[in-house]
């Protein structure tokens, strides 16, 4: 059976990092999200706490350290690539501050623009 995949769009320089990252992270990640546009889950990824389970990310390691990916299938038709990174802390899982915060930032900036982007656009009548 055919699926209908979603668009992936990437936010502000989550692509550029992403590309910055090791060819297996790059794999990893890519698969994650290859996964995601087509509605199947992957593995590699789990919600993201404190964002609501719509918000996710893909975390994957090698002998470099551990990066990972955030993004969201709750707003409009795409996959948003919201923000990578590479996880520099030593202590423990948890997400750094610093890198939530510009989640969250993203995330409220995305949600607002595809408002905005519902409102003006021309509804197509049945």
């Amino acid at each position: 059976m055919y699926r209908q995949m979603k668009t992936l769009t990437w936010l502000a320089d989550s692509r550029s990092k992403v590309k910055s990252f090791p060819a297996g992270i790059q794999d990893d990640i890519g698969y994650a999200l290859y996964a995601a546009q087509l509605g199947e889950p992957s593995p590699k990824a789990k919600p993201l706490h404190g964002l609501g389970g719509q918000v996710m990310e893909i975390a994957a390691y090698d002998a470099s350290g551990t990066y990972r990916a955030v993004y969201t299938v709750s707003i409009g038709e795409s996959i948003y690539v919201i923000h990578a990174f590479q996880k520099k802390s030593k202590s423990g899982i948890a997400t750094p501050k610093p890198e939530m915060d510009l989640i969250r930032q993203r995330l409220k900036q995305l949600r607002t623009e595809v408002k905005n982007a519902e409102k003006s656009s021309p509804r197509t009548g049945a």
